[in-house]
C-alpha cells in the first residue's frame, strides 16, 4: 500500500459524455453501440478506441459501468473514458464498477451523472504492475463466466432448433412423406434422427382446428401441459435464506435461471417453486423472460410458476413458453393499462399440437443432457460471480494483495 497514490478520479481517467445516434442514423455494421445499459446495437462507425468503458449517466441504468474490448460508439446516454492516463484499462473498469455513483447524482427527479461532480472524488490507485495483476485475477473469473454464457447460448440454440424441427416445422413427418418407401441413412442424418426415433413420427398429416398437424397427434393447450402453482410463502425470517429469483435476475431469451438473490431481498407477495418448474414473467415487458428452475426457491407473484403435469412435458412445455408465438400471443391477450399483464386463464387456453408421450419422452431424452449442462455451467458462473464480487472490494482497497490471494485461494 505504500506505493499506492492518492489522487482524484479526474487524475485517474478522463471522461466525457457520449454522442447522439438515433435509430434512423444507424447503419448496418459490426461496431457495438455502448449505452447506459451496455451494448444496445451496432453501427458502421466507431468514435472510441477499445478497450473502452462507459458509465450510465441517467435513468434506470444510472451509474452502471460496462466494458468494450473493441472499438465502439459511445452513446449519449452514457459517459465514456477518453483517457486512461497510463492506467490499465481493465483495472480501470473494475475500479469504476466498484464506485458508488449514487452519492454523486447531479439530477433531481431523474438521476443524472455529470463528470464535473465525479472528477473530485478522492481515490487511491496502485502502481501499474499491481493494477495488471488485480485485473488479471478478476478478468480470469469474468472470462470464464463469459465462456459459460456463450456455451449455454449454443446449447440453448441446439435445444430450440430440435424443438422447432420436430414440433413446429414437422421436418421428420415431411421427410417420411417425401420418402414413402422409408428414410435412407442420408435422409435420417439430414433430419437428425436415428431409426428408432424416426419410427415414432407418422408419415402423413391431418386437418385440425389449428391447421394441419401430424397424423395421430392431438390438439391440446398449454394448460394441459402445466399447472399454475400459487404456493404462498410467508414473509418471515424463515424465507431469508431461500434462493430468490426476481424478474431482474431472469435473463432475456435464455432459459438459464442460475442467477439469484437471497429471500431477505423481498418481503411480500412471494410464491414458492420447485426444481424443474417453468417460470414465466407475467407482465408485458417480461414475457420474454422464461426459464427452467434448477433449484427449489421463491419468486414474486408477478412470475407464473408452472409445474409440468408429466415429466415428459417438461422441456416440451418450456420451449413452447419460450417461443416467439407464445410471447406474441401473451402480448395480444394482456390486459391493464399502467402495467399490462397476461392472465393465466388466457394463457392456459393457448392451443398447440401435442404428440404421443412416446415421442415426448424421446425429446426429453435428447434435450435433458443439454439442459443439465446449462444448469451446471450456470451454477458455476454464479459461484464465480460471487467470488469475484467478494474479491473486488478487497483487492481494490488493498486489504488483500494478489500474492496473498494466490496463497489462500484457487480462483479458477
Amino acid at each position: 500500500m505504500s506505493e499506492w497514490q492518492d489522487m482524484t478520479l479526474g487524475d485517474f481517467v478522463g471522461i466525457q459524455r457520449g454522442h447522439d445516434l438515433t435509430e434512423p442514423q444507424r447503419r448496418i455494421g459490426h461496431v457495438p453501440v455502448m449505452g447506459s445499459a451496455g451494448q444496445n446495437g451496432f453501427h458502421d462507425t466507431a468514435l472510441a478506441k477499445g478497450p473502452g468503458i462507459v458509465i450510465g449517466r441517467s435513468g434506470a441504468s444510472f451509474g452502471q459501468v460496462h466494458f468494450s474490448s473493441v472499438d465502439y460508439w459511445p452513446h449519449n446516454t452514457a459517459l465514456y473514458v477518453t483517457d486512461f492516463k497510463g492506467n490499465d484499462e481493465r483495472f480501470a473498469f473494475y475500479f469504476l464498477k466498484a464506485l458508488d455513483f449514487d452519492r454523486y447524482n447531479s439530477g433531481s427527479a431523474q438521476p443524472s451523472l455529470n463528470r464535473n461532480f465525479i472528477y473530485p472524488i478522492p481515490v487511491r490507485i496502485p502502481p501499474l504492475p499491481e493494477q495488471k495483476a488485480i485485473a488479471a485475477v478478476l478478468g480470469a473469473l469474468d472470462d470464464k463466466i463469459e465462456l459459460n454464457r456463450r456455451m449455454n447460448a449454443t446449447l440453448e440454440a441446439m435445444a430450440r432448433a430440435l424443438f422447432q424441427s420436430w414440433f413446429v416445422d414437422f421436418d421428420p413427418v415431411r421427410a417420411k412423406l417425401d420418402a414413402p418407401a422409408g428414410l435412407s441413412a442420408e435422409a435420417l442424418a439430414k433430419v437428425g434422427l436415428d431409426p428408432a426415433t424416426a419410427a415414432l413420427f407418422p408419415s402423413s398429416f391431418q386437418d385440425s382446428p389449428i391447421g394441419e398437424i401430424p397424423q395421430s397427434w392431438r390438439v391440446g393447450t398449454l394448460g394441459g401441459l402445466v399447472e399454475l402453482r400459487t404456493d404462498r410463502v410467508d414473509a418471515t425470517p424463515a424465507k431469508d435464506g431461500k434462493r430468490y429469483i426476481a424478474l431482474e435476475d431472469m435473463p432475456s431469451k435464455s432459459i438459464d435461471l442460475s442467477r439469484h438473490q437471497l429471500g431477505s431481498a423481498v418481503n411480500s407477495s412471494i410464491t414458492a417453486f420447485r426444481r424443474g418448474d417453468v417460470l414465466f414473467g407475467s407482465m408485458r415487458p417480461y414475457f420474454h423472460k422464461v426459464g427452467l428452475a434448477f433449484f427449489d426457491g421463491i419468486t414474486r407473484t408477478t412470475t407464473f410458476v408452472l409445474r409440468p403435469r408429466k415429466d415428459c412435458f417438461r422441456h416440451f412445455a418450456l420451449l413452447h413458453f419460450f417461443s416467439d408465438d407464445v410471447v406474441a400471443y401473451s402480448t395480444t391477450a394482456s390486459v391493464g393499462t399502467t402495467i399490462p399483464y397476461v392472465k393465466w386463464d388466457s394463457l392456459e387456453s393457448y392451443r398447440i399440437p401435442i404428440p404421443p408421450d412416446s415421442l415426448l419422452a424421446a425429446f426429453e431424452q435428447a434435450v435433458s443432457p443439454l439442459v443439465q449442462r446449462i444448469s451446471a455451467q450456470g451454477e458455476e458462473s454464479h459461484t464465480l460471480a460471487t467470488l469475484r464480487d467478494t474479491l473486488l472490494p478487497k483487492l481494490l482497497s488493498g486489504e488483500l494483495s494478489v500474492p496473498e490471494l494466490k496463497e489462500g485461494y484457487v480462483c479458477c
